[in-house]
């Protein structure tokens, strides 16, 4: 019988580096079933999902006990999968919480479980690192740094390359991404990214817009882009643009990439997008806000100076970050315009963000985690 694999993945950047597996995974395989939960991505590769993670795609305590009861409904449709129709192997990707419980009952179920972009317990709650190593059979890590710290607590892993490497590129060519986004070469593009959760959207947006707003009193010529992550859809920007109508931002449903390449510079949510934007090596200064009470028990559980991840990488703040009470539309409006006039300034950011490239090593992360995970399945 063909081998299968359930795989787990909850927001946009889990949903992409989890079909990127799928896709080197089937190119080794293609009698191997993949099944889950997932969102557009996952699908077009190939994968029957089980549950769409557009819905439970949330950050921060009060957003998670605010959307509680659909994520313990998706969580308990894939527990009951894993009882009733066991896989040879389960695979989480990312989104660390739900993915930890879940692990958990399929370890008990005798299920092997690989866990890819696994939990950042180096940055909060360390001591966790030990329950993880008694609920995976291998951790796949991304980030060069994280190999010595699993290794440190006997815990499996294999540094497999950041899939990011690969991925960060665009499909087409800036001239035809312009033309599209009804923008043009001759004034500077600001993108702005507020995040794939709808919690961000709700708190991250209205901040860059405003921001935006400041700009254009300094530089009345800017353009503005707004990527659409797969996980949303452009209804659920209507209510903040609206309010914006005057700076005519061009909401964009395309690859992510296609979209920053055309960019002079990016305000970006925290998450993956800022290893991204510096793998695409396009300035830019993070903002981000969260609940109140989500941020103050966040605060004194955080090990870390820094948490946007190209400065994590970089291991110093190469990129400004605005969180919290910093994230101040007037702040961040003086930084992104630093950055489009202070050419020194520029320079000096994107030889910084190449530095942060060369540490993320080389390609091949997906095919190495495919590889990974046919080695289990296979032992």
């Amino acid at each position: 019988m063909n081998k299968r694999i359930m795989i787990s993945a909850g927001e946009a950047s889990g949903d992409m580096h989890a079909a990127n597996f799928v896709k080197a995974l089937h190119n080794i395989d293609s009698s191997i079933e993949v099944y889950g939960m997932g969102s557009e991505q996952l699908r077009d590769a190939g994968a029957n999902l089980l549950i769409d993670c557009s819905d439970i795609a949330v950050v921060g305590l009060v957003e998670v006990i605010a959307n509680y009861r659909k994520i313990v409904s998706a969580l308990n449709i894939l527990k009951e999968s894993l009882r009733n129709d066991p896989p040879d192997l389960l695979i989480l990707v990312d989104y660390q919480e739900f993915n930890f419980k879940l692990a958990e009952t399929a370890k008990k179920l005798g299920i092997k479980v690989l866990f890819y972009i696994g939990p950042q317990v180096w940055a909060w709650r360390q001591h966790r690192v030990h329950k993880i190593g008694k609920r995976i059979d291998m951790m796949a890590v991304i980030l060069p740094f994280e190999e010595k710290f699993y290794e440190g607590a006997n815990v499996p892993v294999r540094f497999v390359g950041n899939p990011l490497v690969d991925e960060a590129k665009p499909n087409r060519d800036k001239q035809s991404c312009l033309d599209d986004y009804l923008l043009n070469n001759n004034s500077p593009i600001v993108g702005l990214f507020p995040g794939s959760r709808r919690s961000e959207i709700k708190r991250v947006l209205p901040i860059q817009l405003a921001a935006a707003e400041k700009l254009l009193e300094k530089q009345a010529d800017l353009q503005f882009v707004l990527p659409v992550a797969s996980t949303l859809n452009k209804a659920e920007f209507s209510d903040c643009l609206e309010k914006y109508s005057y700076l005519n931002v061009k909401l964009v449903k395309d690859l992510t990439y296609n979209v920053m390449q055309c960019c002079d510079a990016i305000i970006t949510a925290s998450g993956t997008a800022t290893l991204e934007i510096a793998l695409m090596g396009i300035p830019n200064c993070i903002t981000y806000r969260i609940a109140p009470l989500s941020y103050a028990i966040l605060k004194r559980m955080v090990k870390i100076d820094n948490i946007g991840l190209v400065n994590i990488v970089a291991e110093k703040e190469i990129v400004k970050e605005f969180i919290q009470k910093q994230a101040q539309p007037q702040l961040i409006a003086n930084e992104i315009y630093k950055i489009l006039s202070d050419e020194t300034y520029r320079n000096n950011m994107t030889n910084e963000l190449s530095k942060v490239r060369e540490k993320l090593g080389k390609t091949g992360g997906a095919k190495n985690v495919a590889e990974l995970a046919l080695e289990i399945l296979n032992s």
